[in-house]
């Protein structure tokens, strides 16, 4: 292996390269509610030396195999978010791997794009509103490619926002690699339905062949979230997942651009272009960004009062404040100090169940 490549496929190495300032002490982590939880990992609410953060711990998988893969995978997301900081990429406290394997971030409680574009519907997002959050997305993308990292899942279950749901930040680097070693990577990578066109059509090569893409699979990707943005529906709709990429992939199909203003119509269909090469990067997706905001009148959005909240609102039972891990009512009686013991036997309780 080239030193470009060295480190980044044994977890050895990783877990070595680790700098110790990111070692986070398991004593000092209070683990509160669930506010997410995926294939790989659970997400949680917390405390570390008493400042609010998300508290990711990962499955560690049943078959040495899955331990492999996801311990991997654990040690490339740290080693990404441990070099690599912006406003709009999910700010990273530490890390461990016992008793668990275990990523702390920033605590973001303005929840997932997802989740608020859902609940807006059937209404759509100010267009300056859904231009803005594409241009931090833009920005947090083109932080990375400028590092050489390519992000392979951007969707909107990989974006946050915070509190005051007023920014976007990108979260999720556990699929995150290293531009230099496209060529060694399988195409089981991300999501179908946003997923590029190159990821997909691999899948059909023999097996262990493998196929060379690059940091353009990314814009692709963008232009899928971009046009959700701005239509606030479901791209490909009334497809399954595979259905949506094998029509992408295969017989060049994307949603419908039409009605859009000719700028952003240009950003679309030039960032989903079949052809990579073609796609534009980030630092030219953010200057056309850029270009449309400044080209529509100069006035402030208007802002539904039940999409963007202050930052001391009171947040919805699936988002509970971190109050709550504290100073939890409990029909026991218990005290907040029990309350909080009891947190502390949490984490514990998931060294014992992993």
């Amino acid at each position: 292996m080239d030193s470009a490549n060295k480190g980044f496929f044994s977890v050895d190495e990783e877990e070595f390269r680790l700098n110790p300032k990111w070692l986070i002490d398991p004593k000092l982590l209070f683990v509160g509610p669930r506010i997410g939880e995926g294939a790989h990992a659970k997400v949680y609410e917390g405390k570390y030396k008493n400042q609010n953060v998300a508290i990711k711990i990962v499955h560690k998988g049943e078959t040495p195999d899955e331990v492999v893969k996801r311990e991997g995978r654990f040690w490339r997301e740290v080693a990404m978010l441990s070099r690599v900081q912006h406003k709009n990429l999910v700010k990273f406290i530490g890390a461990c791997k016992e008793p668990v394997m275990v990523v702390v971030t920033e605590l973001l409680l303005g929840g997932s794009l997802r989740k608020y574009m859902l609940n807006l519907r059937p209404r759509q997002l100010d267009t300056r509103v859904a231009v803005g959050f594409a241009l931090d997305i833009a920005r947090a993308m083109e932080c990375l490619h400028s590092h050489g990292i390519i992000h392979r899942d951007l969707k909107p279950e990989n974006l946050l926002l915070t509190a005051d749901q007023k920014t976007v930040k990108l979260v999720d680097f556990g699929l995150a690699r290293e531009e230099t070693l496209t060529e060694m990577m399988t195409a089981e990578t991300g999501t179908y339905r946003w997923m590029a066109p190159e990821l997909y059509s691999t899948v059909t090569l023999r097996h262990g062949e493998k196929k060379h893409y690059n940091h353009k699979v990314d814009a692709y990707s963008f232009a899928i979230v971009l046009w959700e943005l701005l239509h606030n529906r479901l791209p490909f709709e009334g497809m399954s997942n595979l259905q949506a990429a094998y029509a992408a992939a295969f017989k060049n199909v994307r949603p419908s651009a039409e009605g859009l203003p000719e700028d952003l119509t240009l950003i679309l269909t030039s960032c989903w272009k079949e052809d990579p090469n073609a796609r534009p990067n980030f630092s030219q997706i953010v200057q056309m960004l850029l270009n449309y905001l400044s080209s529509v009148l100069p006035v402030e959005p208007a802002i539904p009062p039940r999409i963007f909240t202050s930052e001391n609102a009171v947040l919805p039972p699936e988002s509970p404040g971190t109050s709550s891990l504290m100073a939890i009512r409990d029909d026991s009686g218990e005290t907040p100090k029990a309350l909080e013991n009891k947190s502390r036997g949490l984490f514990f309780c998931f060294h014992q169940c992993y």
